[in-house]
Protein backbone atom coordinates (compact mmCIF):
# COMPACT_ATOMS: atom_id res chain seq x y z
CA UNK A 1 0.00 0.00 0.00
CA UNK A 2 1.50 3.39 -0.98
CA UNK A 3 2.84 5.52 1.87
CA UNK A 4 0.84 8.66 2.50
CA UNK A 5 2.27 9.84 5.82
CA UNK A 6 5.56 10.20 7.71
CA UNK A 7 5.57 10.27 11.51
CA UNK A 8 8.57 11.22 13.66
CA UNK A 9 9.48 10.98 17.31
CA UNK A 10 10.88 14.05 19.09
CA UNK A 11 13.36 13.26 21.89
CA UNK A 12 16.49 11.66 20.48
CA UNK A 13 15.23 12.20 16.92
CA UNK A 14 14.04 15.72 16.05
CA UNK A 15 15.69 16.90 19.26
CA UNK A 16 19.27 15.95 20.06
CA UNK A 17 19.13 15.35 23.81
CA UNK A 18 22.41 14.27 25.43
CA UNK A 19 22.60 14.16 29.22
CA UNK A 20 23.61 17.50 30.71
CA UNK A 21 24.32 16.05 34.15
CA UNK A 22 21.86 18.37 35.87
CA UNK A 23 20.67 15.71 38.31
CA UNK A 24 24.14 15.06 39.69
CA UNK A 25 24.88 18.78 40.01
CA UNK A 26 21.69 19.27 42.00
CA UNK A 27 22.36 16.18 44.10
CA UNK A 28 25.70 17.66 45.08
CA UNK A 29 24.10 21.04 45.78
CA UNK A 30 21.38 19.45 47.92
CA UNK A 31 23.77 16.94 49.51
CA UNK A 32 21.91 13.94 48.10
CA UNK A 33 23.33 10.60 47.06
CA UNK A 34 23.74 9.79 43.37
CA UNK A 35 20.46 8.76 41.80
CA UNK A 36 18.26 10.23 44.53
CA UNK A 37 16.76 12.96 42.39
CA UNK A 38 15.40 10.56 39.79
CA UNK A 39 14.27 8.25 42.60
CA UNK A 40 12.38 10.99 44.42
CA UNK A 41 10.87 12.42 41.25
CA UNK A 42 9.98 9.12 39.57
CA UNK A 43 6.25 9.29 40.31
CA UNK A 44 6.14 12.96 39.32
CA UNK A 45 7.84 12.20 36.02
CA UNK A 46 5.36 9.41 35.44
CA UNK A 47 2.32 11.52 36.29
CA UNK A 48 3.48 14.31 34.02
CA UNK A 49 4.14 11.97 31.11
CA UNK A 50 0.51 10.85 30.92
CA UNK A 51 -1.13 14.10 32.00
CA UNK A 52 -2.17 12.84 35.43
CA UNK A 53 -0.92 16.09 36.94
CA UNK A 54 -0.58 19.64 35.65
CA UNK A 55 2.76 21.36 35.24
CA UNK A 56 1.99 23.61 38.20
CA UNK A 57 1.24 20.59 40.39
CA UNK A 58 4.35 18.80 39.14
CA UNK A 59 6.48 21.80 40.09
CA UNK A 60 4.84 21.98 43.51
CA UNK A 61 5.53 18.31 44.12
CA UNK A 62 9.14 18.66 42.95
CA UNK A 63 9.69 21.52 45.39
CA UNK A 64 8.30 19.42 48.24
CA UNK A 65 10.22 16.27 47.27
CA UNK A 66 13.55 18.10 47.13
CA UNK A 67 12.97 20.80 49.73
CA UNK A 68 13.40 23.68 47.29
CA UNK A 69 12.47 27.32 47.76
CA UNK A 70 11.00 29.29 44.86
CA UNK A 71 14.29 30.52 43.32
CA UNK A 72 15.81 27.04 43.61
CA UNK A 73 12.76 25.49 41.95
CA UNK A 74 12.98 27.94 39.06
CA UNK A 75 16.68 27.16 38.58
CA UNK A 76 16.15 23.39 38.72
CA UNK A 77 13.25 23.52 36.26
CA UNK A 78 15.38 25.57 33.87
CA UNK A 79 18.03 22.84 34.00
CA UNK A 80 15.42 20.12 33.54
CA UNK A 81 13.93 21.80 30.46
CA UNK A 82 17.35 22.59 29.03
CA UNK A 83 18.15 18.87 28.87
CA UNK A 84 14.61 17.91 27.81
CA UNK A 85 14.57 20.29 24.83
CA UNK A 86 18.16 19.69 23.77
CA UNK A 87 18.94 21.12 20.34
CA UNK A 88 17.17 20.79 17.00
CA UNK A 89 18.39 18.34 14.37
CA UNK A 90 18.15 20.95 11.64
CA UNK A 91 18.89 18.51 8.79
CA UNK A 92 16.04 16.22 9.81
CA UNK A 93 13.68 19.11 10.54
CA UNK A 94 14.22 20.75 7.15
CA UNK A 95 13.66 17.47 5.32
CA UNK A 96 10.54 16.71 7.38
CA UNK A 97 9.06 20.14 6.76
CA UNK A 98 9.57 19.79 3.00
CA UNK A 99 7.54 16.56 2.81
CA UNK A 100 4.29 18.51 2.74
CA UNK A 101 2.03 18.71 0.80
CA UNK A 102 2.96 15.49 -1.00
CA UNK A 103 2.84 13.54 2.28
CA UNK A 104 0.94 14.05 5.49
CA UNK A 105 3.26 14.54 8.44
CA UNK A 106 2.91 14.01 12.16
CA UNK A 107 4.83 13.80 15.40
CA UNK A 108 4.26 11.08 18.02
CA UNK A 109 6.05 11.81 21.29
CA UNK A 110 6.27 10.38 24.79
CA UNK A 111 6.25 13.76 26.42
CA UNK A 112 5.85 15.69 29.66
CA UNK A 113 3.44 18.41 30.75
CA UNK A 114 4.51 21.74 29.29
CA UNK A 115 6.33 20.23 26.32
CA UNK A 116 4.00 21.51 23.58
CA UNK A 117 4.37 25.15 24.57
CA UNK A 118 8.13 25.00 25.07
CA UNK A 119 8.89 23.01 21.95
CA UNK A 120 6.77 25.26 19.79
CA UNK A 121 8.33 28.38 21.27
CA UNK A 122 11.86 27.08 20.66
CA UNK A 123 11.47 25.06 17.46
CA UNK A 124 8.07 25.86 15.96
CA UNK A 125 6.97 22.22 15.96
CA UNK A 126 3.33 23.28 15.68
CA UNK A 127 4.08 24.71 12.23
CA UNK A 128 6.42 21.89 11.16
CA UNK A 129 3.82 19.20 10.53
CA UNK A 130 0.11 18.45 10.28
CA UNK A 131 -0.44 17.10 13.80
CA UNK A 132 1.42 16.40 17.05
CA UNK A 133 0.31 13.66 19.45
CA UNK A 134 1.79 14.10 22.93
CA UNK A 135 1.48 11.37 25.56
CA UNK A 136 0.79 13.90 28.31
CA UNK A 137 -2.24 15.17 26.40
CA UNK A 138 -3.59 11.77 25.35
CA UNK A 139 -2.85 9.79 28.53
CA UNK A 140 -1.10 7.00 26.64
CA UNK A 141 2.55 6.38 25.73
CA UNK A 142 4.36 4.43 23.06
CA UNK A 143 4.63 1.48 22.67
CA UNK A 144 0.92 1.12 23.48
CA UNK A 145 -0.95 0.51 20.20
CA UNK A 146 -3.46 3.27 20.96
CA UNK A 147 -0.75 5.91 20.66
CA UNK A 148 -0.09 4.90 17.05
CA UNK A 149 -3.79 4.59 16.30
CA UNK A 150 -4.35 8.16 17.49
CA UNK A 151 -1.72 9.73 15.24
CA UNK A 152 -2.80 7.70 12.21
CA UNK A 153 -6.42 8.66 12.82
CA UNK A 154 -5.51 12.35 13.11
CA UNK A 155 -3.66 12.13 9.81
CA UNK A 156 -6.49 10.20 8.17
CA UNK A 157 -4.32 7.25 7.14
CA UNK A 158 -4.19 3.53 7.83
CA UNK A 159 -1.12 2.23 9.72
CA UNK A 160 0.08 0.53 6.51
CA UNK A 161 0.14 3.94 4.83
CA UNK A 162 2.50 5.45 7.41
CA UNK A 163 6.28 5.46 7.80
CA UNK A 164 7.47 5.93 11.39
CA UNK A 165 10.88 6.97 12.75
CA UNK A 166 11.89 6.45 16.41
CA UNK A 167 15.13 5.90 18.33
CA UNK A 168 13.71 3.17 20.60
CA UNK A 169 13.62 -0.39 19.30
CA UNK A 170 10.53 -1.22 21.37
CA UNK A 171 8.61 1.65 19.76
CA UNK A 172 9.71 0.67 16.27
CA UNK A 173 8.69 -2.94 16.89
CA UNK A 174 5.27 -1.86 18.17
CA UNK A 175 4.70 0.25 15.06
CA UNK A 176 5.69 -2.64 12.81
CA UNK A 177 3.31 -4.96 14.66
CA UNK A 178 0.48 -2.64 13.66
CA UNK A 179 1.52 -2.73 10.01
CA UNK A 180 3.46 0.54 9.85
CA UNK A 181 6.74 0.80 8.00
CA UNK A 182 9.13 1.76 10.80
CA UNK A 183 12.77 2.84 10.82
CA UNK A 184 15.11 2.81 13.83
CA UNK A 185 16.93 6.13 14.22
CA UNK A 186 20.59 5.50 15.02
CA UNK A 187 21.65 9.12 15.46
CA UNK A 188 22.48 9.93 11.83
CA UNK A 189 19.90 12.16 10.14
CA UNK A 190 21.22 11.57 6.63
CA UNK A 191 21.06 7.80 7.09
CA UNK A 192 17.49 7.97 8.42
CA UNK A 193 16.39 10.27 5.60
CA UNK A 194 17.86 7.92 3.01
CA UNK A 195 16.05 4.93 4.55
CA UNK A 196 12.72 6.72 4.64
CA UNK A 197 13.13 8.23 1.16
CA UNK A 198 13.77 4.72 -0.13
CA UNK A 199 10.54 3.52 1.45
CA UNK A 200 8.63 6.49 0.07
CA UNK A 201 10.23 6.00 -3.35
CA UNK A 202 9.33 2.34 -3.42
CA UNK A 203 5.79 3.19 -2.38
CA UNK A 204 5.44 5.80 -5.12
CA UNK A 205 6.33 3.14 -7.70
CA UNK A 206 3.84 0.52 -6.42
Amino acid sequence: MPARAVILDIGGVLEITPSTGWQRRWEERLELQAGQIDERLHDIYRGGSVGAITLAEAERQIAVALGLDAPELDALMADLWDEYLGSLDTVLARWFSALRPRFKTGILSNSWVGAREREHARYGFGDLCDTIVYSHEEGVEKPHPRAYDIVCSRLGVKPEEAVFLDDMRVNVAAAQALGMQAVLFRGDASEAIAEIDELLGRASLD
